[in-house]
């Protein structure tokens, strides 16, 4: 999500070697294995954002690469975009005295004094996707597994820009689903109209409204086009914004008439992206490279390594409608669902 702009972000999960913990207290046999046995094992707390495609993507990269590490456990929990509940996860680990924790912190500053703590506490943390502010990521954090959200956007406005100067639409009225409660979307968003502005500056905004998750989002983006009959299409900063205006313009019978570029690949966006009617281009950041960098590197840090390299970088890659053969293959490799 390069030059890369940081800001913010968001969550954690517990893997018994091979059994997931449902929650981070939750005691099972191998918590009362003897002295010795503990000393031996690797203990790294992992919270998540939400539950959303990306982060069951996530959840598998960071498993994956633990498998092979037979004194590994891991323990984890879902902060479903609250802070109260990512700090009260944190603090079930600090108390555990886990050896490191990866976390996709919820905000840029409400997550701050939890990292803070465990960091205190000297438990090394690794940020993904999205952490806290820059100043105080750089004194509390170890590293930070990210896609410059700046380049993210930009990709898929360039993109963007290219369909419309294709289609000869040099005004297109363009709606935008965000989620502007974190920060890396922000970044993403100002990145698109970077990108777009290049090569099609008469682009006009009509709205710009919260659309991150596609339940919520759905009926946000219907009425966005109830209110603007006319709608060219629309932008979503989030994978579930994504879906939500490919279900709208289906909906409100807009197909061939307003389309969606979107972020964050899962199956049924792929399966979008195939048909093509609607959804023109998908920019992403593979989520299973971000889990398996972001275990490295907790790893290295509980074996108490030096981060040169503060930002560890994830490249985005832009999907096309045009390029079915593509998508096709990213379903099949993608078959058990898990982005």
């Amino acid at each position: 999500m390069a030059s890369v702009r940081l800001k913010v972000k968001r969550c954690v999960t517990f893997l018994a070697a091979g059994a997931l913990l449902a929650a981070c207290g939750q005691a099972t046999d191998s918590d009362s294995v003897d002295a010795s046995d503990a000393k031996k094992q690797l203990r790294v707390g992992v919270i998540y954002l939400d539950s959303q495609g990306f982060y069951a993507g996530v959840k598998k990269g960071i498993e994956t690469a633990a498998a092979a590490d037979s004194q590994l456990k891991l323990l984890g929990n879902n902060a479903q975009g609250d802070a109260a509940k990512e700090s009260s996860f944190m603090s079930t680990l600090v108390a555990s005295r886990v050896d490191a924790i990866i976390t996709s912190a919820v905000s840029a500053t409400a997550s701050t004094p939890a990292i803070a703590a465990a960091s205190k506490a000297g438990i090394p943390v690794v940020c993904y996707n999205t952490c806290i502010n820059d100043e105080d990521a750089k004194k509390y954090v170890w590293g930070y597994v990210l896609s410059d959200p700046y380049v993210f956007g930009k990709k898929l406005g360039e993109q963007a820009g290219a369909y419309f100067t294709a289609q000869k639409i040099d005004k297109p009225k363009i709606a935008v689903l965000n989620c502007d409660f974190v920060e890396v979307c922000k970044e993403r968003k100002r990145g698109f109209k970077d990108g777009l502005a290049a090569s099609v500056p008469g682009a006009e905004y009509v709205a710009d409204q919260e659309g991150a998750i596609v339940d919520k989002a759905t009926p946000v983006a219907e009425n966005i086009i109830t209110a603007n009959p006319e709608l060219d299409a629309f932008y979503a900063v989030a994978g579930g914004g994504t879906l939500a205006g490919v279900k709208a313009v289906t909906t409100r019978d807009r197909i061939g008439k307003t389309v969606v570029f979107g972020s964050d690949m899962t199956v049924d966006i792929a399966k979008a992206l195939v048909d093509g009617s609607i959804l023109k281009a998908e920019i992403d950041v593979p989520a299973q490279t971000v889990g398996n960098l972001a275990y490295q590197a907790a790893r290295k840090a509980s074996e108490g390594a030096k981060n040169d390299a503060f930002v560890i970088p994830v490249e985005p890659i832009l999907y096309t409608a045009d390029d079915k053969a593509t998508n096709e293959k990213w379903l099949a490799e993608h078959s058990d669902g898990i982005p």
